[in-house]
């Protein structure tokens, strides 16, 4: 239940554009993921861009659902005790034997000064348990707050929550990605948010929203640092 690339010596080290990280993730992904089970999660990724469902997730301009969710330390963390603070970066993510995900929180980890700059502050959201977040954020020496959403409710007020396929179900259950046992919503819902990404303003309302149901494409953090007011922002 982790995620560790070839080329990494340490957590948290790689400077590289997001862009180029994944993309050093989908070389690994081609050479050594059998092509019947690239094509599984390919006709998945399709199905859901049929879908979709990123068209229709909370939107700019939206007030965000108030919430309360247990950190990665089993303490409560809440929406309005966050934007108190500032602005806020909130990134769903699916779970940290996700290695897009992985990548995404590792890069966002390095520019923790940069957003702190900005008087904003970094939260991220997924189904996995108050453990698997206390050991993503361990492993990955992550410095900002995990928080745990059982049963993808708050992702599903966020219009981001869908249901695994069966194929693709099958799949993760044979690389031991047993999603009712990671996230422990016990109920064998195999849901999971699409990743996405938004910038909140202290008063909730949503200033910046991105969501891909491809979930090996995010939003690059110099971007974001630019719509925050700092940093230059990327190329494409």
């Amino acid at each position: 239940m982790k995620w560790r690339s070839l080329g990494e010596s340490s957590p948290g080290t790689d400077t590289r554009p997001l862009r180029e990280i994944f993309a050093e993730r989908k070389e690994l992904i081609a050479k050594y993921v059998p092509a019947e089970t690239q094509a599984i999660h390919a006709r998945s990724v399709a199905e859901l861009q049929l879908r979709r469902l990123a068209v229709n997730i909370l939107s700019v301009g939206s007030k965000v659902p108030e919430f309360q969710l247990q950190d990665h330390d089993g303490k409560i963390a809440s929406s309005s005790d966050l934007l108190a603070k500032g602005r806020l970066v909130l990134c769903f993510i699916r779970g940290r034997w996700c290695p897009f995900c992985v990548g995404q929180m590792e890069a966002m980890n390095l520019v923790l000064p940069e957003i702190a700059e900005a008087g904003a502050t970094l939260a991220a959201i997924s189904p996995q348990t108050v453990q698997q977040s206390f050991f993503m954020r361990d492993q990955h020496k992550l410095r900002f707050p995990l928080l745990s959403d059982a049963g993808n409710k708050v992702a599903r007020q966020f219009g981001l929550s869908y249901r695994v396929p069966e194929e693709q179900k099958t799949v993760y259950q044979r690389v031991f990605v047993n999603l009712p046992l990671v996230n422990g919503n016990g109920d064998d819902s195999w849901e999971l948010p699409i990743p996405a990404t938004y910038i909140i303003d202290r008063d909730g309302t949503v200033l910046y929203a991105s969501a891909n149901e491809d979930y090996t494409e995010r939003p690059e953090p110099q971007d974001l640092l630019h719509l925050l007011g700092v940093g230059k922002g990327t190329t494409s």
